[in-house]
């Protein structure tokens, strides 16, 4: 399970190297400190059930922070 939080900060990296190279920095930013986050994670050796949980709570949040953003802040 560690492994795959360290798969998932290497993806994060790369989509946030293509959205700094796409020039939107604020999203390179969040899929930058999401690939730190991710990898520190991936060394920290904690639980299989510690490792499930903090990606549920991982999805919850992102997910309802996609949800407010898009029903609430965006221009139609």
């Amino acid at each position: 399970m560690p492994r795959m939080y360290r798969v998932l900060g290497f993806w994060m990296l790369v989509f946030g190297l293509m959205a700094l190279a796409g020039e939107m920095p604020q999203m390179a930013l969040l899929f930058l400190g999401q690939a730190v986050a991710f990898v520190t994670l991936g060394y920290l050796n904690l639980t299989e059930r510690a490792y499930i949980v903090l990606f549920w709570g991982y999805l919850i949040l992102s997910f309802g922070g996609f949800t407010y953003w898009s029903f609430f802040q965006m221009e139609l």
